[in-house]
């Protein structure tokens, strides 16, 4: 069906190749001699080649112009390349070739007669009498691959035998082709399928008849579809394919089902719109019985070297019950998805990007279009978009423009930044010198200067973009001038000292008041400028202490290597008394609150108490090098990637002055496969009964020295058939959660997320070598892999001595035989004695189908969602889904 246009130009091309001029030209380079009979020939030669010596010959209407070639011929064949004068052919035998501008036709055998102006194709016989080399004709990215193939060069008319080529994701084979004209061919006992292997396809779409027009369309008379050689129920009369090279634009059939509550639905139905090469849209929709409904726009845009996104927004109204009655609930969702990325390659100087999920609280938990549980869980929406340009001064000055989302789902609490702007100034070195190495403490002084300006708004879901929203709207500008050096002492001690001068704008401030006709303290918001300023001092000493302990030489275990890393700093803040005024809390003035205009501003308050603040820290990791038992090669091995120890000592406080101490430990064992957090907090102080902290010493209160108030440990293991620990390879998995950016996690640890608006995509993402390359229905190797996570947290605070949370959670999937894959997410609550959300996923991969079925036995997400359809893009719509979802109840 593919023959197309691509004939036309070959038989152009050939036409011109063995005209005269052009064949003369080819023998001459080849050197072929024809041999000449003893008695004088009556004919003469022109370039090589034999026309009769006739009286016509000085006519002017007999005579054919001379043919131009618009590029270089390439010809050739392995065995010979023939000229036979008396049949008038050319013959190129085993692997013979033919390549003209953008063509190129190869075939066992080609054969030319220059007298009935016609061309045949073919292949030819093996040693072992099979046919091979079948012609294969290539025009740009198009492929034909018929049996044999003959034309006239004159009439420009073909007649091709079992023709197969590819056209987009469709393969096509025809039995016989006719060549009418330059724009219409005639097709008998046509094929056509999206199976990679159209000599032994999994299924076909048969027709006995068809037209195609290049470029444009294909028609066929009778279609059946025939799955694994068996004649289907499913048929068409006719049938209507747009072919084109660009994208078209069409209908999307939905799919039909019933619900409990809602009654029957069309879902997913819709048009997309192939705007352009560089972008597209997809509207879609869904329709109950019961009159709930739902939109969706999708679109996808990208631009070579320069940027890419996509675009979704989606609108529903869920409707439950009858209106009137008490239990009559009208929902309504939204959920906006912005993505854009932009080319490294497109400016290097400045840079955009968005990365925007935003829209109603209880989307993701009530949406009948998505199923994703990591989302569902997850209680926070998160959106950025931003624009930074650098510009290349001396000083470097970086500039940033961000607006911000932040919206809790529980709460319905929103919180955004319209915009934000960012300049910062690049250090500057006043006393460096101009040359050389800078030394010392006057050579190292150095400041900066940045700028940062916000809008803020803090409103409810329920009031978004309604003129509530921006009515408490904050705006503020910090300036910020840190002056800061850096030296040593005593060759081996790193000392740091910083001063900072931040000066805060605002406008928009509070006065707080007693009102007597209340009888209340009221607040009142003073829109205007107001500013107030504030500085402080830092310094920080530290080093680094190595400590190494070496083994045998014949150990394995070559040496052990010890780092410590202290530190000690100090930090002054003066106190800013100035900034705070009083107000009273009752009607006779006789108690009185302090308060600060500044506090519900953007960068937080002036600070009313002096702070003289000493910190120390001490970090620690533990390496090894170890001896690889065949190659002898040293290795370092990490045995404690951090133990790290904090605490603070406030000398102003009037109580309490020591903070509590915390220790954090982390490592990784099993080649980075398990990863071990722990982490507890130690309180010198005692508690009095209330569970209050006195200033008193815990050892002096009959207990020990410290007060463990919390602990908690985390330990992740990820294990698969790939590990060298298992024979693999230690391959990276690539499995890619594509709903990620709906909020839910990258693993797969709450299950995978469906997308009901395309289910041709795997649920397990991208097949991994070791399962591609696997063939047979039993393999010697099984691909699996799992993910374990355990969790548990101690709290201690008041003495109530109690595991707060324990569990454990696992996921993973096994690849049983070619093209099954299991796959399972689950868990167990140690602390509720409950089972959590679980998860079981079977897939068939059919090659050009596929078939999924997930379940959620238990729980809230109790449900089942089975589909098989063909993966194609183009036939999409052949396919058949079932589910059964609980209806969800919204109150």
């Amino acid at each position: 069906m593919q023959t197309k246009v691509n004939y036309i130009v070959f038989i152009t091309i050939v036409f011109s190749l063995f005209t005269s001029d052009a064949f003369c030209q080819d023998i001459r380079n080849k050197n072929i001699s024809i041999p000449i009979e003893k008695q004088r020939d009556t004919t003469k030669t022109i370039k090589n080649i034999p026309i009769t010596n006739d009286t016509i010959k000085n006519d002017s209407k007999s005579q054919k112009k001379k043919q131009k070639l618009e590029g270089i011929i390439s010809r050739g064949a392995v065995d010979y390349e023939k000229l036979d004068q008396k049949k008038k052919q050319v013959t190129l035998y085993n692997k013979a070739y033919f390549k003209y501008l953008d063509y190129e036709l190869t075939a066992g055998k080609i054969v030319y007669d220059y007298d009935k102006k016609e061309l045949y194709a073919g292949r030819i016989k093996d040693s072992l009498g099979n046919y091979s080399q079948r012609p294969v004709f290539k025009q740009g990215s198009q492929v034909i691959e018929p049996d044999s193939i003959r034309f006239n060069t004159e009439t420009k008319k073909a007649i091709v035998w079992n023709t197969r080529t590819t056209y987009d994701e469709f393969k096509i084979k025809a039995a016989k082709t006719k060549k009418v004209n330059d724009s219409v061919y005639f097709m008998k006992d046509i094929i056509f399928t999206t199976s990679e292997d159209i000599d032994n396809p999994e299924y076909i779409f048969k027709t006995n008849k068809g037209k195609f027009v290049p470029g444009k369309k294909v028609v066929t008379g009778v279609t059946n579809m025939v799955i694994q050689g068996v004649p289907t129920p499913i048929g068409l009369p006719f049938a209507f394919f747009p072919m084109s090279e660009k994208s078209i634009s069409g209908f999307i059939i939905p799919s039909f089902g019933d619900t409990n509550l809602r009654g029957y639905y069309l879902q997913n139905g819709g048009y997309y719109f192939a705007l352009s090469e560089n972008y597209d849209l997809t509207i879609l929709g869904d329709y109950y019985t019961n009159g709930s409904f739902a939109l969706r726009g999708t679109s996808s845009y990208a631009k070579r070297y320069k940027y890419s996104g996509n675009f979704n927004i989606s609108y529903e109204n869920l409707i439950e019950g009858e209106r009137g009655l008490p239990d009559y609930l009208n929902a309504k969702l939204y959920n906006i998805q912005w993505s854009h990325s932009q080319d490294a390659k497109a400016n290097p100087n400045s840079r955009f990007s968005a990365s925007v999920n935003m829209g109603s609280s209880n989307y993701f938990r009530q949406s009948l279009n998505t199923r994703n549980v990591g989302a569902n869980l997850n209680n926070t929406l998160s959106s950025s978009i931003s624009y930074s340009k650098t510009f290349q001064s001396i000083p470097q000055v970086n500039l940033s423009l961000a607006a911000t989302h932040s919206q809790n789902t529980n709460t319905q609490s929103v919180n955004m930044s319209l915009p934000t702007l960012q300049l910062n100034v690049d250090r500057v070195f006043p006393f460096a010198p101009k040359s050389g190495i800078k030394k010392g403490f006057i050579h190292n002084i150095n400041l900066q200067y940045s700028l940062r300006g916000e809008n803020r708004i803090n409103t409810t879901d329920s009031l978004f973009m309604k003129k509530e929203m921006f009515s408490n709207m904050n705006s503020g500008m910090q300036h910020s001038i840190p002056l800061s050096t850096n030296f040593k002492i005593f060759k081996y001690f790193s000392v740091s000292t910083s001063v900072n001068y931040t000066e805060t704008w605002v406008f928009n401030t509070i006065k707080k008041y007693y009102d007597e006709n209340t009888g209340q303290v009221e607040q009142r918001r003073q829109n205007g400028f107001d500013a107030f300023r504030q500085y402080n001092m830092s310094a920080n000493i530290g080093t680094t202490l190595y400590g190494t302990f070496n083994f045998s030489e014949n150990s394995r275990i070559q040496a052990i290597r010890h780092v410590i890393r202290p530190s000690v700093s100090y930090s002054y803040t003066p106190s800013f008394e100035q900034y705070y005024d009083t107000y009273a809390i009752d009607a006779l003035g006789t108690t009185i609150n302090e308060y600060t205009r500044f506090e519900q501003g953007l960068f937080g308050t002036p600070n009313n108490q002096m702070s003289n603040i000493a910190n120390l820290s001490i970090g620690n990791n533990l390496e090894a090098k170890v001896k690889d038992k065949e190659t002898d090669e040293i290795k370092k091995v990490m045995l404690l990637n951090n133990l790290n120890l904090s605490t603070n000592y406030n000398f102003t406080a009037d109580s309490l002055k020591l903070a509590p101490l915390r220790l954090s430990a982390g490592t990784q064992l099993l080649k980075d496969k398990m990863q071990i957090n722990l982490g507890t907090t130690l309180d010198p102080y005692a508690i009095n009964n209330a569970g209050q902290r006195i200033d008193m010493w815990n050892i002096d209160n009959g207990g020990s020295l410290f007060r463990m108030t919390s602990a908690n440990a985390t330990v992740n293991y990820s294990l698969s058939s790939t590990d060298a620990l298992f024979g693999g390879s230690d391959s990276k998995k690539n499995n890619e959660n594509p709903n990620v950016m709906n909020g839910g996690r990258a693993d797969d640890l709450f299950g995978q997320a469906t997308d009901l608006a395309d289910r041709r995509k795997s649920m397990f993402g991208e097949k991994d070598e070791e399962q591609k390359e696997s063939k047979g229905f039993y393999m010697n190797s099984i691909p699996w892999d799992l993910t374990l996570a355990y969790s548990v947290t101690y709290s201690n605070n008041n003495r109530n001595s109690e595991i707060s949370n324990n569990s454990v959670m696992f996921s993973g999937s096994i690849t049983p035989s070619e093209g099954w894959r299991v796959g399972f997410s689950s868990g167990y609550d140690f602390k509720n004695k409950g089972v959590t959300y679980t998860q079981i996923r079977f897939e068939r991969d059919l090659k050009s189908w596929r078939l999924d079925l997930s379940w959620v036995p238990n729980g809230y997400y109790k449900q089942w969602n089975f589909f098989i359809g063909i993966k194609s893009s183009i036939l999409q719509d052949i396919k058949y889904e079932k589910r059964n979802a609980a209806d969800r109840i919204y109150r």
